[in-house]
């Protein structure tokens, strides 16, 4: 039997089998189980906790010492860096590119071409209508699109320029260069509330500029525009607070032993960051100030504990392909996991914390697991017969078994003790689901079929 099977005291139901009914096995019991999942914190843990940075803004400090503190053994320094590659479309059929003013585009060969303000549609064969009265003339790419007097639109303004090139024999892709500063603009309040203390603000543009510059890929873009690297808007996410923080900043980023430090950032630590070397043990070695801090006023979160999540145990078996699933444990058992134990028909699976943390969409891998768990002898009993229905209750306080016959009232059916496993006995007259409940937390019914009801 595998390990981790929650059960106990199990009434098991001999059937007859083969001819005459001369052999006999024994039937698996028929089991429920629920998966209660809380935690703490939202993100990877690892760097700046924004929500952190907002509690020590809110008690005095400056940018220079929420990052100190996040980043220990990083220094402020000038970056010589002035421009950054943003790719903003990865790939389009269609798009369409607009200007109020007149503008200017550059094709492959080097020749620039005077535009009339106006929207261009665009597709691969990268045809632009030079002239009001002609047709559309297929240019040799990448185009790069320079703006006038105004910035040019593509679904939203977008300062610098915009290259647009051919990606594969059906796709477009759009690439914005734009000056560093103006970059940090449009990632500052997309990455943190534009309501927040200026100094938290001022933390969020360094490490959003120190990250930007530490994790350059070079070649035909730099950064993408979305949470594969950090949030960018372009002119519709700049805001005020954004852009004071930015300019107080103006071209700062976080050093270590000469490199721009990647500054990874997250929403909420729950009241302590994580090691790098926890979180990406496949990046080594991992940054030395990537490491775990304790982060007090971090309290101010919505999110420093969160749940209950409840889930059933056959709906985390098929999201993460463990069959029979019955048991969750994080290892470690305290603390952020770095793997769960996932035990099945078939035995353990050991799986990267990271990856259940993803497939059942929770906050971060600071989890707890409780389990509500109910069994029975499989098949249908006459009425008034005893069942013995067994059990197991984990990290969850108060429980108490409830019963329901057909759509009437849940109602208190027995208790079921202090102890971690427990076994009752029943006596139903007619088909009635049974249940476990903490508060408002409800385990998935167990049904004894009754004959005759």
């Amino acid at each position: 039997m595998p390990r981790g099977r929650l059960l106990l005291a199990l009434a098991l139901v001999a059937a007859s089998i083969g001819a005459g009914g001369a052999a006999t096995q024994t039937v698996e019991p028929l089991t429920a189980t629920t998966f209660v999942i809380t935690g703490r914190g939202w993100g990877h843990g690892v760097g700046m906790s924004q929500w952190g940075a907002y509690g020590y803004a809110k008690h005095g400090l400056s940018y220079d010492k929420i990052l100190a503190h996040y980043y220990p053994g990083t220094t402020l320094a000038q970056t010589p860096v002035a421009r950054i590659k943003v790719l903003l479309v990865e790939k389009a059929r269609k798009l369409v590119l607009t200007s109020s003013d007149p503008f200017r585009v550059e094709d492959g060969e080097g020749v620039v071409h005077d535009l009339p303000p106006g929207s261009y549609p665009l597709d691969v064969r990268l045809r632009v209508r030079l002239d009001p009265g002609k047709a559309a003339t297929s240019l040799p790419g990448p185009l790069t699109f320079l703006p006038g007097k105004s910035p040019l639109w593509l679904a939203h303004p977008w300062r610098g320029t915009l290259e647009v090139a051919a990606a594969g024999a059906k796709w477009i892709s759009v690439v914005n260069t734009v000056a560093l500063e103006s970059y940090v603009r449009g990632v500052v309040s997309s990455e943190m509330p534009h309501d927040w203390p200026l100094e938290a603000v001022k933390a969020q543009a360094v490490a959003a500029r120190s990250y930007a510059l530490s994790h350059r890929r070079g070649g035909a873009f730099d950064v993408y525009a979305d949470t594969r690297d950090q949030v960018y808007g372009g002119i519709s996410a700049e805001t005020p607070v954004g852009d004071e923080a930015v300019a107080g900043t103006r071209r700062q980023v976080l050093l270590y032993d000469g490199k721009v430090a990647s500054t990874y950032f997250f929403s909420t630590s729950g009241g302590r960051t994580a090691a790098a070397a926890d979180v990406f043990p496949s990046v080594k070695p991992a940054p030395p100030y990537l490491v775990s801090v304790p982060d007090p006023y971090d309290t101010a979160s919505p999110y420093h504990t969160w749940g209950p999540v409840v889930l059933t145990a056959a709906a985390v078996g098929k999201k993460l392909h463990v069959a029979g699933l019955n048991g969750l444990q994080t290892v470690p058992a305290t603390g952020r996991a770095r793997t769960i134990l996932a035990t099945g028909r078939d035995g353990d699976a050991i799986l990267p914390a990271s990856d259940v943390r993803r497939e059942l969409g929770l906050r971060s891998t600071w989890i707890s697991v409780g389990v509500l768990s109910l069994s029975r002898p499989a098949g249908p009993v006459p009425p008034g017969t005893s069942v013995t229905i067994s059990g197991r209750v984990l990290h969850v306080d108060d429980p108490v078994l409830e019963q329901r016959v057909g759509d009437g009232e849940w109602e208190p059916a027995a208790e079921v003790g202090l102890q971690p496993d427990f076994s009752v006995a029943v006596a139903p007259t007619v088909t009635t689901q049974f249940r476990l409940s903490a508060g408002t937390v409800h385990s998935a019914p167990l049904r004894v079929v009754v004959t005759g009801s």
